[in-house]
This record gives structure tokens, C-alpha cells and sequence, in this order.
């Protein structure tokens, strides 16, 4: 024990604070800041994916850990691209996530208003002007890396007249491109972002909160740290594209004269491996109708993670476990493969279904009888309880679990071997029919009464087990196979530019399960004993007539890092 500790001291755990949250307790140290308070700041342009989540889970956690609050935030300065169905589903994947945000969802329209009363103060200030220069002209004046920008010839225009000419600007009195509203910082500046940027521009477009109120709208870089300061934010969190803004975004809120401006930080962005997050992208793959929507479980949009039946907790899960550098680095699918199954190995039964079935009969078993076994939920969490499962005379197994000429170290049935029907029955098989295409249509077997499952049956053992299903009440349900959409071995992108799309992203197949599957609701996710975990669709599925998708397979290669 270390000198003058405790033992209490001596075995607390040791709690490892990335760099963000470093950088917040020094701040809170030095009094920069009393409280903490973040935002998550979605433009409604499309639908979030899984890089999203792990901003939203990032920004709400440090929120909660500081005792501070959360705002969902949405960046609607574009009106072109916005639709209310982006704020629809943004708002919902966001309460999904579990971020707190209770009376406190705001919009960046809420503050255009303010937004045109700190331009018109920049402009007084002589730190903005009206600029007639086209988009090509600004783009050439700009420069490059290598070359500085030159000034605009109309970069001297007076107070007065910068002043009148805003305002005809919001007066409508101008085409959209005509005039932009430009700041006036350096254009000799190291920093592109920097060379008089472009703060507002005229756009005759009808804005899904503001209807026609405006025709002037500010840019992005404008208007975040404008909406930032307004609510209060003590820590901007963004992505690391943003690095090269952040003295623009300085800037703005130290010449608009805002108190305890906030602070912008940067962390990496979240790459998976094989997998589509670009809107433009995914537009087109639903525009082309090659999935059924944003929402389409081969995506990783978080509606469509959702609907396959991934959960906020391995969501959470997922993002603890890549953490939060100031590298980018890409992540491996099968890390997020593995959080699910984690999280739903011990939560979730673990049900009978036979996704590719052939007939099994028991000869010597009663006709027409029907008999209750009591089947555990989850063998690893006995806390789930048991449940009641019909067996007959006839059965379905799984093709696989029959071969006529098996190889060695195959356990499972052929003609005069013994297998175990899970939970229920020792079978041995005695014989098959086969159809005139060679396909196994029957498998004949008789069973041994006394080894019922739970019997006490102490006497001769087996080696294979297989599930089953009870023909007479079995359910027929539609599954849906999932695989990535595009395809891994190839990689992503065509020479092209295109994507390169696996052909074998969704299979459908039809199973029998058991009857409590044909009870299930929307969402309810279950294990599908030796198939993988399988959740109700949430759009496709009727009252009775549930459709499942695959969330994941049993099988992995991925191993945690140590």
C-alpha cells in the first residue's frame, strides 16, 4: 500500500478521461466556464447514421457526466435540401439514443433574427460588406494554398452603403447569386476559410419553419457560432473537417461581441469498414429503388439500424469501445456485429425456427397427439424462466441436419444414428424419401419414450442435438437475410465512382417457427436457436403475420482487443 493511503484510496478504480473531457475539467479548474452544456446539430437534410450516433452519444454523455444539459439543435440554414421528414426522424433517433433533450429542441431559423442583427453589426463595424462578385469570381479571388487572395473591388464600399444594400437584400430586391454579404477579414490569410468568407447569401426559396419571411440566408460558418453562443454552449464538439474553421468560428463570436463565447473541439470522425454513409449515396440508392427506403436494414442510417433491431445499448457499447482520438481511423463491421450480440445474448429467449425445413416423422409416436415440453428461454440466464412448446408425430428440422452419406465427425442425423431433439426426445433415424429431383422430402425416425427431456434419464448419451419445430401449429413466416450492401471482397466503390453493390445483400427465405413467433410485435427481437438473432419488421410486419429480419449471425471472427 502506497505511504498515507487508505485502503479505500488504494483500490478505487482508475478512471481513464479522453482528451475532451480533459480539456473541459480544465477549463471548469480555471473558471473559463461554471457549468457544461452541449448540442447535437443535425442539418434536416437527411437521415443520421451511425457516425451521428456516436456525436449524439459523445455530446449528451458529457452533458449528463458534468451535470450539465443537452440540446438537439437543428442547422436549418439551407432551405434547398431541408424536408420536415429529416426532422422528423432525426428527432426520433435522437430520444432513441437516449440523449436527454427534454424542452430543449431548437432550431437555427429561431435565431435568424438575431443572426441578421449581428451582420448588420459587423457591418458597422466596417468588418463586413456587399460583394457583386459572381461565385467564380469569389472562388478565383480567393487564391489557393500557394496563392494569396486578392481583395474584392468592392470590398471598400462605405458603412452607408453596405448598410442599404443589406437591407435590399432582405427587402427581396435582388436575384438569388446577385449579392452575397462577405466578411471582411484577410485575404492574404494561410487559411482559405479565412479570405472574406461568404456570411450571407439571397435565396428565394420557401424554408419548411420560416415559410417566406426570409429570402436572405446565412451561411453555415456564420451562423453555428451565432446559435452556439445564443444557447450558451460551453463546448462546440465537432468532428475533425471543422479544424480549419474553428478561427472563423472564433471570429465571429468575438467581433459579434458575445459573453463568455463558447469553445470549439475537435475529434476524429468514425469510419466502418464496407459500409454506405454518404447522403448522396444512399439518395440514390432509394431514388433507384435498390433499397426500400432511408430505413432499409442493409443501410446504417440509425432508423434502419433500428428497424433491423440493433439497440441503444450496443449502440453505446459500440462508440465506449472506439473511443474518442484526434485520429482518424476506420472501424471494423464486425466490432459492431459483436456489441449487439453482447447486449442480447443474456436479455432476449431463445426461440425454435427452421429457416430451410424438411418433414422429420416419428413413426412410433401417437397420432394425432400433442404434447406440452417446457423449453428454457435463455440456458445462460435462467432468471427468463421457461416456456411451453407443442410436440407431435411430425416435425420440421433444418435441411442441414440431415445427411444421407455424412462425413466423419458429422453428429447430427443419417440413417442409424441417434440424435437428441432439444428438450425433447432421443430420435433415431430409419430411413428417408427422396422426390424425383434426388431432394430429400421425409426424414423417417422412431423415438425412446424414456428419454424425455427432464425425465431423469440417466442411460445412454448422444452427441448431436438439433431443434425443431412441430408441423401441425408451426407458424410460416418470412425471413429476411441481411448482408452488406456492398460488396466486402471488391470493395466499396467501382472505377467509376459507383457503388459496388452485392447482388446477395438480401435474401428472402420462408420458416416455420414456433406459435409464440406469431405473436410477436414490432421491434421484439428473439434468438433463432442455432440461425441468429431476428427482429420483427417494423413496416412490412401485420396483426399475426410478423416478417423478421436477420440483426446478425451466431458465428464471428472478431475478437475484442485486449
Amino acid at each position: 500500500m502506497a505511504e498515507n493511503m487508505t485502503p479505500a484510496e488504494e483500490t478505487k478504480e482508475v478512471v481513464s478521461k479522453n482528451f475532451i473531457e480533459q480539456e473541459i475539467d480544465k477549463d471548469l479548474a480555471e473558471g473559463v466556464y461554471d457549468h457544461v452544456q452541449t448540442r447535437f446539430p443535425p442539418e434536416p437534410n437527411g437521415y443520421l447514421h451511425i457516425g451521428h450516433a456516436k456525436s449524439i452519444i459523445l455530446n449528451s454523455g458529457l452533458a449528463k457526466e458534468y451535470g450539465g444539459k443537452f440540446n438537439l439543435r437543428f442547422d436549418d440554414t439551407n432551405p434547398t435540401k431541408e424536408k420536415t421528414e429529416f426532422v422528423h426522424s432525426i428527432t426520433e433517433d435522437v430520444k432513441w439514443l437516449g440523449a436527454d433533450f427534454e424542452d430543449r429542441l431548437f432550431f437555427a431559423s429561431d435565431y435568424f433574427d438575431t443572426m441578421y442583427e449581428c451582420a448588420v453589426k459587423l457591418i458597422k463595424k466596417g468588418k463586413a460588406f456587399v460583394c457583386d462578385l459572381t461565385a467564380d469570381q469569389i472562388k478565383e479571388y480567393r487564391g489557393d494554398f500557394t496563392t494569396p487572395g486578392k481583395n474584392s473591388p468592392y470590398r471598400d464600399r462605405s458603412v452607408e452603403e453596405n448598410l442599404q444594400l443589406f437591407e435590399n437584400m432582405k427587402n427581396g430586391m435582388y436575384k438569388d447569386g446577385e449579392k452575397v454579404l462577405r466578411a471582411k477579414i484577410d485575404m492574404a490569410s494561410p487559411n482559405i476559410n479565412m479570405r472574406d468568407p461568404v456570411i450571407y447569401r439571397v435565396a428565394h426559396m420557401t424554408h419548411h419553419n420560416t415559410g417566406d419571411k426570409w429570402c436572405i440566408y446565412p451561411m453555415y460558418d456564420f451562423a453555428h457560432p451565432i446559435e452556439d453562443a445564443v444557447e450558451h454552449i460551453t463546448h462546440s464538439i465537432c468532428t475533425l473537417e471543422f479544424e480549419d474553421h474553428r478561427p472563423l468560428y472564433d471570429w465571429v463570436v468575438r467581433e459579434c461581441e458575445f459573453e463568455n463565447p463558447p469553445r470549439q473541439i475537435e475529434f476524429a470522425k468514425m469510419y466502418l469498414t464496407n459500409v454506405v454513409t454518404g447522403k448522396r449515396y444512399i439518395k440514390k440508392l432509394v431514388e433507384d429503388g435498390i433499397v426500400d427506403g432511408w430505413d432499409d436494414p442493409r443501410l446504417v442510417t440509425i432508423a434502419a439500424l433500428r428497424r433491423r433491431g440493433y439497440t441503444p445499448e450496443a449502440l453505446r457499447m459500440f462508440v465506449e469501445l472506439v473511443g474518442v482520438s484526434k485520429a482518424n481511423s476506420s472501424v471494423d463491421y464486425a466490432m459492431l456485429e459483436y456489441c449487439i450480440r453482447e447486449d442480447l445474448k443474456l436479455k432476449r429467449p431463445r426461440m425454435m425456427a427452421v429457416l430451410d425445413p424438411v418433414k422429420l416423422i416419428i413413426d412410433n409416436y401417437p397420432e394425432g397427439q400433442t404434447e406440452m415440453l417446457s423449453i428454457p428461454n435463455n440456458l445462460e440466464n435462467p432468471e427468463m424462466g421457461e416456456r411451453e412448446v407443442p410436440f407431435s408425430r411430425e416435425l420440421y428440422i433444418e435441411r442441414e441436419d440431415f445427411m444421407e452419406n455424412p462425413p466423419k465427425k458429422y453428429f447430427r442425423l443419417f440413417p442409424g444414428n441417434e440424435v437428441r431433439l432439444m428438450g425433447a426426445y432421443f430420435v433415431t433415424c430409419t430411413g428417408f424419401e427422396k422426390d424425383e429431383n434426388g431432394n430429400v422430402t421425409e426424414i423417417h425416425c422412431t423415438y425412446d419414450p424414456e428419454t424425455k427431456s427432464g425425465s431423469g434419464f440417466t442411460g445412454r448419451k448422444v452427441k448431436g442435438t438439433i431443434h425443431w419445430v412441430s408441423a401441425p401449429t408451426a407458424g410460416k413466416v418470412e425471413c429476411r437475410l441481411y448482408e452488406n450492401i456492398v460488396d466486402e471482397e471488391k470493395g466499396k466503390l467501382n472505377a467509376d465512382g459507383t457503388l459496388n453493390l452485392n447482388p446477395n445483400s438480401k435474401t428472402i427465405t420462408t420458416a416455420y417457427v414456433e406459435p409464440k413467433l406469431m405473436e410477436a410485435k414490432a421491434y421484439d427481437s428473439f434468438q433463432f436457436m442455432r440461425n441468429g438473432y431476428y427482429c420483427v419488421d417494423c413496416k412490412d410486419s401485420k396483426e399475426g403475420q410478423p416478417v423478421y429480419n436477420r440483426i446478425v449471425s451466431l458465428k464471428s471472427s472478431f475478437k475484442l482487443p485486449k
